[in-house]
């Protein structure tokens, strides 16, 4: 009865329902009118050629279809444990951007055999109903997970200011951290609920500068877009340097005043204990650690 009435929400057409759920019309009509009898309530107002949602059927579709939503997203997540080839991995939306993407080719040629799938997100992975196998997140450089899980600690990682080569022609030679003021701002402020991280007064005062007035620039909630309105010119960025490694390689990128300030953070990669055998699972785990290893850490400006 509640999924035949939730095809019918759905659809708000019983032949349509109907041809889902593979039954007629007619049995559909009986499995809801049963549900109404045992709900005491009416769920559907039917006309001569239409179908509409009462009160208490708007209350209650929402809920259904979030529910069966769920039911259907466990199962999938259950076929796809047999899959020995696939790998889920989440990761959050600015890392997914800045340094997993570019990368994952390389992961791709090595083990062809694996069919790696990537959702980013901010949330903390559920590795039962979001059917992930491995999460990479920011976490507290001191994290201890519970005794289900198994978790690497990638790297920890700092915060330095960062702008386009060009803004810093137009603004003229920098040498210290007082040469900096003036120059427009762009704030990330993509974890400042979840983690701590330091701000621009941090950086100032580690330098020894009287914090200038910090209050104007953009302010974005991704570090994605951040980083790319910095690569335009927009203005001075305080970056995740692991998020910023690519563009400082390559130039797009500069870092006028090579001090990093300390974020008490770390990049983690977290999978289930249960997994931790799974060859997909070690795969990438031996991959992402070998390549957290080989950074360069005079470009994370920590040499």
């Amino acid at each position: 009865g509640l999924r035949a009435f939730e095809a019918t929400a759905r659809y708000l057409s019983m032949t349509e329902a109907a041809k889902e759920l593979h039954v007629t019309p007619g049995a559909l009509s009986h499995q809801i009118r049963a549900l109404e009898d045992f709900l005491g309530v009416k769920l559907f107002e039917r006309g001569v050629r239409s179908l509409t949602l009462t009160r208490e059927g708007e209350y209650l579709f929402p809920g259904l279809q979030s529910g069966f939503g769920q039911i259907r997203e466990a199962v999938g997540g259950l076929r796809s444990l047999s899959a020995d080839n696939v790998l889920v991995i989440s990761s959050t939306h600015g890392f997914t951007a800045r340094w997993l993407a570019s990368r994952l080719y390389d992961f791709a040629s090595s083990h062809p055999e694996l069919d790696a799938r990537v959702s980013s997100s901010f949330h903390l992975a559920n590795f039962v109903s979001d059917g992930v196998d491995v999460a990479i997140r920011i976490l507290p450089r001191d994290y201890v997970a519970d005794d289900a899980l198994q978790v690497h600690k990638l790297i920890e990682f700092a915060y330095i200011p960062v702008c386009s080569p060009t803004l810093l022609e137009r603004h003229g030679a920098v040498e210290n951290a007082a040469d900096l003021i003036g120059l427009p701002i762009i704030h990330d402020e993509a974890h400042t609920n979840e983690i701590k991280i330091p701000f621009w007064a941090q950086w100032y005062r580690e330098q020894g500068v009287d914090t200038p007035n910090l209050e104007s620039g953009i302010r974005f909630n991704s570090a994605d877009p951040a980083i790319n309105a910095a690569v335009q010119g927009a203005g001075l960025l305080l970056a995740s340097n692991i998020l910023a490694y690519d563009d400082l390689s390559n130039g797009r990128l500069v870092a006028p005043i090579p001090h990093a300030v300390a974020s008490n953070s770390a990049f983690y990669l977290v999978y289930t204990r249960t997994s931790a055998d799974h060859k997909p699972v070690c795969a990438f785990r031996d991959w992402i650690i070998a390549k957290f290893e080989g950074l360069d850490r005079e470009k994370l400006v920590l040499s």
